[in-house]
């Protein structure tokens, strides 16, 4: 499941054959045939989404003589050689007992499992240590950077059998994106789709595990994702999302108003995504009338969280009298701010973009 491996040139895959061969023996320095320091920079990164096995290697320096048609790389490993033999073991079984436990299951189940182990045991490393960009901070530490999540589950789903790569995509300081972005991309019986584990651990939690970004299409997925670097297979099935597949993406607002009802009766927090056109500020306000309607209908207030980008809404109903609160979220940084006559917060998700 090399799918950047199988993208490359030729001669790209000969050097990239040489490092990966390299970096799995671990030793202080290997040869490999000669490209530009660009193209030895980004198969090293390459080879690394393609087997998060190999995560014992953040950086590397290289020499080259005048007229050769080789490189000498130089990788700096994070540990000593035993350590890093020890450390892959436990990778393995580590990888071995959580996949055990979904074998028998679905592709589509398998996907679910792997999203709700991400989200409901690993933390986003705002520290950046070094192993949060890979599988060891993910599945040993319980902390990572999204680079170390989609590398987690890319592990994950070669263990149990499903195609998986990793997207990358560019910052943007225009608009605030300090740093690159990783997550996955997958594929489910013969199409392809998008899967961020980093998006949903931010805007839910272990106790409440959100599904906003789990199998969406291109269209979907870059309402509030950028560009990405290296071409990835294109997903172009709209129509597969969890909320959709669980029969929670709305049309008509009858819908919301008849489903938020029984959520205040019996009491249970209803998540939903709004597919009936445009998410415009008339059509929020009228989603919000109706679920702070259902509520007052049950003598019950409702508090609800809203992903704009992905037009999901999370409504939970409170028995004891509270301020009627609308929580904006967003899965990068946001700000807080009021608008007129409620109280709108912009919940920080985590910083979940990659440092490379």
């Amino acid at each position: 499941m090399e799918f950047y491996y199988n993208n490359l040139t030729k001669e790209q895959k000969k050097t990239y054959y040489a490092m990966k061969e390299g970096l799995l023996a671990m030793v202080p320095s290997f040869v490999v045939p000669a490209v530009s320091r660009k193209e030895l920079s980004d198969i090293y990164f390459l080879i690394r989404l393609d087997n998060p096995q190999i995560f014992y290697t953040n950086t590397f320096k290289y020499r080259q003589w005048e007229g050769s048609d080789n490189v000498e790389i130089m990788p700096t490993y994070m540990f000593e050689k035993k350590k890093i033999m020890e450390h892959r073991q436990a990778m393995e079984a580590r990888v071995k007992k959580l996949s055990r436990q979904a074998e028998k299951l679905g592709e589509r189940e398998k996907l679910l499992f792997i999203h709700d182990l991400i989200c409901t045991s690993v933390t986003y490393d705002k520290l950046k240590k070094a192993y949060s960009h890979e599988i060891i901070g993910a599945l040993g530490h319980g902390v990572a950077v999204c680079e170390g999540i989609a590398k987690a589950v890319k592990a994950l789903c070669d263990a149990l059998g499903i195609w998986c790569t990793i997207a990358i995509s560019g910052a943007n300081p225009e608009k605030g994106i300090k740093y690159r972005h990783a997550w996955n991309i997958v594929k489910i019986g013969k199409k392809y789709y998008h899967l961020d584990a980093t998006f949903d651990n931010s805007v839910g939690n272990a106790e409440a595990i959100r599904y906003d970004y789990v199998c969406l299409g291109d269209k979907q997925i870059f309402r509030d994702h950028e560009p990405v670097i290296w071409k990835v297979p294109e997903c172009t099935d709209g129509g597969a999302s969890y909320y959709q597949e669980k029969k929670l993406s709305f049309t008509k607002m009858e819908d919301v108003a008849k489903r938020s009802l029984q959520a205040a009766k019996k009491g249970r927090v209803l998540t939903f995504h709004w597919r009936g056109g445009y998410l415009s500020k008339e059509v929020f306000d009228e989603i919000v009338s109706n679920l702070k309607e259902s509520g007052a209908a049950r003598e019950k207030h409702a508090v609800v969280s809203v992903n704009w980008p992905q037009a999901v809404f999370r409504v939970e109903y409170k028995e004891n009298r509270v301020e009627d609160e609308v929580l904006m979220q967003e899965a990068n940084e946001g700000e807080l701010y009021d608008t007129e006559g409620e109280n709108v917060v912009i919940l920080k998700g985590g910083e979940n973009y990659a440092t490379y």
